[in-house]
Formats: structure tokens, C-alpha cells, sequence
């Protein structure tokens, strides 16, 4: 059975661990695993005949279902399970032939909201695990990388100009805080099971355990541990917290690995040549120009990151629209934006590990470019420092008196800036108010770094099970 969608136009999507978790495929067997799970929670009840639930999960094997057929049928009444349980029941009365009246446990009390629901939380639940598996060793480079790099001289940049000197390894300590804290926050997302019945009354579940020792609740709370997913305390057909609250971690999550690799992709430019992408047989490839490498993993990444926004405004667009007491299209306009932000998520997450994992690092073109602004990068720090030891002259303080020799020394050529800011810099403070010794030490670069070993170390203590390294990475084989 062909997948509905093999990532063809969406390159990070494109792997066998997506399909696997996110195709077509595994959203039949996600809706069959609610249909079995519930016949098991019936059996165990005392609500459905004893040897149900075993033929039950015997004909919900995916392998048995045409997902392409399935697909066309559910035109017919707006949503996939409805011709799936047909098929179910089929196969349920072929394998039982009249022993067990195993019919009686599929599908009894649910509407097709409570399994579609349950579905894709449980899809959703196997997506995460393997995201936060990635992610988990991302971080654990990117902890590495952090303190191998920590005293690694480089320039950090605002408004995309040279702003103060930075360190390499506080620049990938700050990388692993954004996608550790969005981690933290997948992590803790609930993903709920679904159950209410055909209003979210629960009417016919109260007539099925009328007299029982059990109560509807108690069924959804089995079933939850049944499917290890979250009891809820209520139906929430048309409140979607569940929903959004997953679109905006994994959009998060997204956000974070974009700001590295659009870190990557500048830094990995020929005239900054900081950095590097692994390199791996056929990556990279232009097909018009061989010279090219292209850092394609963290292009994949982005563009990951770019769709993610649209696809939560979705999910918050439908919920905003859930009407009446179950709704109409705002439903369905949800399955196919959080399985592409799951499929995003996961297709990135694979391609944010292999970057982390094997990301080249040049410390001396990091220097290189420091250097290009000279003592002027230290100017602030200059001024802190100096400025208050100066008298006033001529009514201008001392801090406007430096920023002069800033402005005279910026109309200077770029290549003798630095050189100039250091004279003029000497000409303006008496060496009585500002040795040369003491000058030498307020124009280095690494005296001037202020708490970036600090925060560096502060970010990577709040995310211990983040630094660690991890051998639960997923099998992206």
C-alpha cells in the first residue's frame, strides 16, 4: 500500500522515520489501535463479550486496510473512520463467525470524534517521543560544542553589523537554550484521549454501564492508560487546548532550530567561513555548478521553520470556529495541518542532529573577522571606563568627547580604523588620566566579554537532561 505522502515536495519530511510515524499508514493503524484498545477496556469491564477484545485486535492489523480506498470512502461521511470501522466490522465478523459476538465490542458508546481524536494524539505521542530523542542529542552536541568553544574568540553582531566581542561557545550555549527550553516545553505538553459519545454527554456510555461496578469516566481513564496517553477529565470535542498547545511546542521547537540554522547558513557563507556543514557523499550538490556545496541541511531545516507559523495559525483558526457541541469543517481542517507540523518537526529534528553532531567550527576566520573592526569593536567598553575620568571641555562632557573620536575615526578607510581609533583615541586622553598599559587592556577583546562564561554555564545547569549526553536517539535508519 503506497503512502499518501512521501515528502516529495518537502525534502525534510522525505525519511522513513516520518513515513513510518506520520503516514498514511500510521494514521490507519492509530484509529485501529483506539478500536482495539477500547474493545480490550470493554472485555476487562465486563461490557463486551470475554475473547473480544483479542479478535478485535486481530482484525485491526493495518496491513489489512487500503488506506487510497479508505480515503475515497470518506467523502462519504466527512471523516476516514466511518468506512474504516465498515471495514473493521468486516473483518472482526469473518474472524469471530458467531463464537465470541465480538461485534459487540467495536466501537460501542464512541462517535468518530472520540477516535479520530484519540487517533492522532496517540500518532502525535509516537512523533514526540522520536522528536524529543533527536533533540535530546542535538542538545547534548551543542552542550559539547559550548564548552570546548567557550574562550573561542569571534564578534557577535546587532542589526547585522559587528557589535561586541562574543565567544563561539556562548553563541551554541544560546542555540541549545532556545531548543532545550522548547524541548522542555514538548516535553510537558498532555496529550489526552477523547471520549464524550455523539454530544459529549456521554448518554450512551451511561447506558452501557448502567449497573456495572464502572462508569464512563472510568472507561476513558482505561483507555488512556490503555494507549499511554492522558486521562482527561472531560469530553473537549470543541475545546482544543490539546490541540494548539502541541501546535505551539512543536512550532517552537521549529522556531529554535531555525534561528540555528539560519545562524548556520549565514555563518557558513564563503566571506564569513565560520563554520561548516558535515560533509556527506551527494550533499550539497548544485546541478549546474560543481564547485558549489551548499549547506543544505540547515536550508531543509528553515524551511521547516518557515511553514510552521502558517500551520498553528491553523490549528488556532479551527478551534477559534469549533461550533455547537461537536463542529463542522473547523474539525477537519486540523488533521492535515498538526500531521504536517508533526511531520516538520521530526523530518528537522533528524536533520538539526546530523548538524549539530558534525558542524565545523574555524576558530581563526572567527578571529579573521573579529579583527576586520579592530580596537573600535571595543568602543563601548572604552567609553564606560574612560569617559567619567575626563574633564568637561568646552561644555562637552567626557562621553561626547569619545563619541568624537568615534565619528572621526568611522570617516576613516575601513582598513585603517582600527589603527586610527587607537591614535586619536591616545591623543584625546591624557596619558595621565589613561597609561598605555591600561589602554592595551580596555582595547582587548578578551577583557571585554563581560559574563559569557557565566551565562554559559548558567544556561547549560538548567537543562541537565538536556546536556547530557544520550544514547536514546531515534532510529533514522
Amino acid at each position: 500500500m503506497a503512502d499518501g505522502d512521501v515528502g516529495l515536495l518537502s525534502p525534510v519530511s522525505a525519511s522513513p522515520l516520518v513515513t513510518v510515524l506520520t503516514g498514511d499508514r500510521a494514521v490507519l493503524a492509530a484509529i485501529l489501535a483506539v478500536e482495539a484498545g477500547w474493545a480490550a477496556v470493554l472485555e476487562k469491564a465486563g461490557l463486551a463479550p470475554a475473547g473480544a477484545a483479542a479478535v478485535v485486535a486481530s482484525a485491526a492489523e493495518a496491513g489489512r486496510y487500503d488506506a487510497a480506498d479508505i480515503a475515497l470512502r470518506a467523502q462519504g461521511g466527512g471523516n476516514p473512520v466511518i468506512p474504516l470501522l465498515a471495514d473493521l466490522r468486516k473483518h472482526v465478523t469473518a474472524l469471530d463467525a458467531g463464537r465470541v459476538g465480538a461485534l459487540k465490542a467495536v466501537h460501542t458508546t464512541l462517535t468518530s470524534q472520540d477516535v479520530l481524536d484519540t487517533a492522532l494524539m496517540l500518532l502525535a505521542r509516537n512523533t514526540v517521543e522520536a522528536v524529543l530523542a533527536d533533540l535530546k542529542c542535538t542538545t547534548a552536541a551543542l552542550a559539547i560544542l559550548s564548552e570546548k568553544h567557550a574562550d573561542t574568540l569571534g564578534v557577535g553582531r546587532s542589526l547585522t553589523q559587528h557589535s561586541l566581542p562574543f565567544t563561539f561557545g556562548l553563541r551554541a550555549a544560546q542555540w541549545f537554550h532556545g531548543l532545550a527550553a522548547a524541548g522542555r516545553q514538548l516535553e510537558q505538553v498532555e496529550l489526552p484521549v477523547q471520549f464524550g459519545g455523539a454530544a459529549g454527554t456521554l448518554a450512551a456510555g451511561t447506558v452501557l454501564t448502567s449497573g456495572s461496578a464502572t462508569s464512563p469516566f472510568e472507561l476513558a481513564d482505561s483507555l488512556a492508560r490503555q494507549l499511554g496517553l492522558a486521562a482527561a477529565p472531560a469530553p473537549w470535542h470543541t475545546n482544543r487546548l490539546a490541540v494548539t498547545s502541541l501546535g505551539n511546542s512543536l512550532a517552537s521547537v521549529l522556531d529554535a532550530a531555525g534561528k540555528i540554522a539560519t545562524d548556520v547558513l549565514f555563518l557558513s557563507r564563503p566571506e564569513v567561513a565560520e563554520l561548516a556543514e558535515p560533509r556527506a557523499a551527494g550533499r550539497g550538490v548544485s546541478s549546474a555548478m560543481p564547485q558549489k556545496q551548499n549547506p543544505v541541511l540547515s536550508v531543509l531545516i528553515r524551511s521547516a521553520a518557515l511553514q510552521a507559523p502558517q500551520l498553528v495559525a491553523q490549528l488556532h483558526l479551527a478551534a477559534a470556529n469549533f461550533n455547537d457541541e461537536r463542529p463542522d469543517a473547523a474539525w477537519h481542517t486540523e488533521w492535515p495541518a498538526l500531521r504536517q507540523l508533526l511531520r516538520l518537526a521530526l523530518g528537522a529534528a533528524g536533520q538539526l542532529r546530523e548538524l549539530a553532531e558534525g558542524l565545523q567550527v574555524f576558530p581563526d576566520a572567527m578571529r579573521r573577522n573579529l579583527d576586520l573592526a579592530g580596537p573600535l569593536l571595543l568602543a563601548e567598553g572604552v567609553g564606560a571606563a574612560v569617559a567619567p575620568l575626563l574633564a568637561e571641555t568646552d561644555g562637552r562632557s567626557g562621553k561626547v568627547q569619545l563619541q568624537a573620536v568615534v565619528d572621526r575615526t568611522l570617516a576613516a578607510p575601513a582598513a585603517e580604523q582600527g589603527a586610527t581609533y587607537r591614535r586619536l583615541l591616545r591623543e584625546a586622553v591624557p596619558a595621565g588620566v589613561l597609561t598605555d598599559l591600561r589602554l592595551d587592556e580596555l582595547l582587548d577583546p578578551t577583557g571585554y566579554l563581560g559574563q559569557a562564561a557565566e551565562i554559559l554555564r548558567r544556561i547549560l545547569a538548567a537543562y541537565p537532561d538536556f546536556a547530557a549526553p544520550t544514547q536514546n536517539g531515534a532510529n533514522r535508519g
